[in-house]
């Protein structure tokens, strides 16, 4: 060991005094802080991956197919909306998709913009590509005023605009007008991060409608939430096909391996099992802002796999009484709020019986459960 610290690297000015982006990775009983479906592969489809992975192991000395062409073939025709192959693109989860896009629209002397909060990779993967980030507000609800977000965009002129849908970390999702509004605004790309999509309530619409006639727009899907395979690492966009062309320009070769376009679309044959899940956590997901309500708690409307809950003086003891219980939260977004994953049935029931331990505790019996008591002792 050279005793050498980060300090004393040479690396760039605006990298220092930073931390590495990541959820704690403890081993407890009930995990729900990384927004994780629950449910695993079923026996039939982890046939059917390893029967994959049989088949093509035998050509892994070759590499993969380079453009990723039959999982975008596959892609495409699971969102549907009249898009091709040439209209999706795939990298290494969502996080790779968002940094090739800034790699080919950001860098040196451009800027990207996103309103906050929101999801916390964003400008840090702006800044890593030295693109000056620029923080735009939401409003008191984390929804987003489309009349605001219009000024901000023509005030700052940014190369890149992020909007998030259902929004991380507060699961609200975008009026559709709003969407438009900072499409016909922006004037250069608009990223729209429909990670958690799939867990929206059944009738909202998705930007994927407003592809056509808008080249600059991009919307980002992952299949590391609804379809419950985050271990396979991937993501996904649609857009028009020269924003493709544009993305070739910075894409390492050979960026997704051969078994990896294999899992997804062993994943994507099985959309109708996987997707089955989405409804039992919408229903775990409202139940639980119901719960959490009931509490006096203040609870953000969500249309994800997960809740925002506060407000805590001291949110850091909340999540420790959980910790000793065995429950593993986020302590991520606002200062006073925290963030829940949906789990399985049982998992909910555990966060509840945590939950309910940790405000005994801070709240006398006596006490009607009210915001003021709970930021009084926590």
């Amino acid at each position: 060991m050279s005793g050498v610290r980060l300090d004393d690297l040479p690396i760039r000015d605006d990298l220092r005094g930073r931390t590495p982006y990541g959820a704690p990775q403890i081993d407890v009983p009930v995990r729900l802080n990384t927004n994780e479906n629950p449910y695993p592969p079923s026996p039939g489809l982890v046939a059917d991956l390893a029967e994959a992975v049989r088949r093509d192991a035998s050509e892994l000395n070759r590499y993969p197919d380079r453009d990723a062409v039959a999982l975008r073939e596959d892609l495409a025709a699971y969102l549907g909306h009249g898009l091709t192959s040439r209209q999706v693109w795939a990298a290494n989860g969502s996080n790779e998709v968002l940094q090739q896009i800034l790699q080919a629209f950001g860098g040196p002397g451009r800027s990207a913009m996103g309103f906050e909060p929101s999801y916390s990779m964003h400008p840090i993967i702006t800044t890593g590509s030295a693109t000056r980030w620029i923080p735009g507000a939401r409003e008191d609800d984390f929804g987003l005023d489309p009349e605001k977000a219009v000024a901000a965009i023509e005030e700052h002129r940014p190369d890149i605009v992020f909007l998030t849908s259902p929004n991380n970390p507060t699961g609200t999702a975008l009026p559709m007008e709003a969407i438009q509004r900072v499409v016909a605004a922006a004037p250069g790309m608009v990223v729209v991060d429909e990670a958690y999509f799939e867990f929206a309530r059944t009738g909202t619409p998705s930007s994927l409608t407003l592809l056509p006639g808008n080249p600059r727009l991009i919307v980002t899907r992952t299949m590391s939430k609804a379809f419950a395979m985050a271990g396979t690492r991937l993501g996904y966009l649609a857009t028009d096909p020269a924003v493709i062309d544009a993305l070739l320009l910075v894409r390492l070769p050979y960026h997704l391996s051969t078994l990896t376009q294999a899992a997804a679309r062993v994943a994507l044959a099985h959309t109708g099992e996987l997707l089955g899940t989405v409804d039992r956590l919408r229903a775990e997901r409202d139940a639980c802002v119901a719960w959490l309500r009931g509490q006096g708690l203040e609870v953000a409307d969500s249309d994800a796999n997960f809740v925002l809950f506060g407000r805590f003086a001291d949110r850091r003891a909340v999540w420790e009484g959980l910790l000793e219980r065995g429950v593993l939260i986020r302590e991520v977004g606002p200062p006073e709020w925290l963030r829940v994953s949906v789990g399985t049935a049982e998992e909910m029931a555990a966060f509840r019986e945590a939950m309910s331990a940790v405000l005994s505790v801070a709240r006398p019996a006596s006490a009607p459960a009210g915001r003021d008591d709970l930021e009084e002792v926590l």
